[in-house]
């Protein structure tokens, strides 16, 4: 497996939902995990044949902050995200904006079934990480605020 392919493996990985990917060949063992809720890729390969363990790249898509007063609004479901009622009423909150706990923060359609989703936390909406009418996975990160 040369550089080119590894390459073209990793983004592939990284634009689907594959969580972990194994691939083994004759001298060489490519393992592949992607840490979804810390929102950066670690990529890791092997030499069977040395026992060394050589970590290729770390890829962060989003600078992670480690501040224990930053609250991530994960979506519950698998959807499109909404940032406002409807399409020509004002967002449910922008960059900036102070929300309290239980406040509607934007709504995910599932199947046709538009759900709320309300902040678990308050304080000010510090990014909004996702665009209006994007398709969000389980888990993924949506907005972050500032307790």
């Amino acid at each position: 497996m040369n550089i080119k392919d590894l390459k073209e493996l990793l983004l592939t990985i990284d634009q689907t939902s594959i969580q972990r990917v194994d691939i083994e060949e004759k001298d060489l063992k490519i393992s592949v995990t992607k840490a979804v809720n810390e929102n950066n890729l670690s990529y890791e390969m092997t030499r069977s044949e040395n026992k060394i363990e050589k970590e290729v790249e770390v890829i962060q898509e989003n600078l992670v902050i480690n501040d224990e007063e930053v609250y991530i609004v994960k979506s519950p479901i698998v959807g499109v995200f909404y940032a406002a009622p409807s399409p020509d009423a004002q967002d449910f909150v922008e960059v900036g904006s102070s929300v309290e706990k239980g406040q509607p923060i934007c709504i995910i359609e599932a199947m046709k079934i538009m759900n709320e989703i309300q902040s678990e936390e308050s304080g000010q909406v510090v990014e909004i990480l996702v665009e209006n009418e994007d398709i969000v996975e389980y888990g993924q990160p949506l907005m972050k605020i500032r307790r």
